[in-house]
């Protein structure tokens, strides 16, 4: 039985990846590759990157309200619609037809009896095929964070857009 790799969080995708390389038994000689080349930059770590940029621009307006909320980024999404004929997907699920794009797992209390914090999981994958380009990434992603807050907060997406002290 393999087992699933777990969403990453927010504080763990800004540090970056420890590699060791060890070649013939003689240590660590250095990196491949320096970290500051663009080569180097993954399509998970530009997917990350540009997922903290758009969660950022919408926290500096409802960061008192959003201090309970985590932000992760899993892969692929591992659920399947409610009802595969009609494809009906709950409010906290934000999903293109059949293809969830992001999960609101509100706060509660998990099996150990610990309590848990509210999390908005983002599926990269489903989100990085929808980008035409890496421009029109930011763009699908702020869309989809601006859902998962508006069911977070109980509000209409155009206040989460807007801020809260719009009128």
């Amino acid at each position: 039985m393999t087992s699933r790799p777990s969403a990453r969080s927010l504080r763990d995708l800004l540090e970056p990846p420890h590699h060791v390389r060890d070649r013939r038994g003689r240590g660590l000689r250095g990196p491949l590759m320096p970290p500051d080349l663009p080569a180097r930059r993954t399509p998970a770590s530009r997917f990350d990157k540009a997922a903290i940029s758009a969660f950022a621009e919408l926290d500096t307006h409802w960061h008192d309200r959003l201090t309970g909320l985590d932000v992760a980024v899993d892969d692929i999404p591992r659920m399947l619609p409610k009802d595969m004929e009609t494809i009906a997907w709950p409010d906290e699920v934000t999903a293109d037809g059949p293809v969830p794009l992001a999960r609101l797992i509100h706060a509660g209390v998990d099996a150990r009896g610990n309590p848990t914090r509210a999390k908005i999981i983002l599926f990269r994958r489903p989100i990085e095929l929808r980008a035409q380009d890496d421009d029109e990434l930011p763009e699908i992603l702020r869309e989809v964070l601006i859902q998962q807050i508006a069911t977070y907060l109980g509000v209409d997406e155009e206040t989460v857009e807007q801020g809260p002290d719009a009128p």
